[in-house]
């Protein structure tokens, strides 16, 4: 008898089990991150993930152009 074919077969189940919880694990970690974006970005609450990463991109540039603003005009007004 050969019982290496039903050993391979239950490896198989548990590595596919293992993926499953591995999945689970990183879109719990995605879903905890994105809640976390939501609450640093004004107007993040409540915007779906698309939308959210969107909104930051624009919200990153507007502070960009704030610090080039300030930036400039320190550089005409030196203290």
């Amino acid at each position: 008898m050969d019982y290496s074919g039903g050993f391979t077969k239950v490896k198989s189940s548990l590595r596919a089990g293992s993926k499953g919880r591995r999945t689970r694990r990183i879109n719990t970690m995605v879903v905890r991150k994105v809640k976390k974006l939501q609450k640093l970005v004004p107007g993040g609450k409540g915007l779906n993930a698309d939308r959210l990463f969107v909104h930051t991109a624009n919200y990153i540039m507007h502070l960009k152009l704030q610090v080039d603003v300030l930036q400039a005009l320190s550089d005409v007004n030196p203290s």
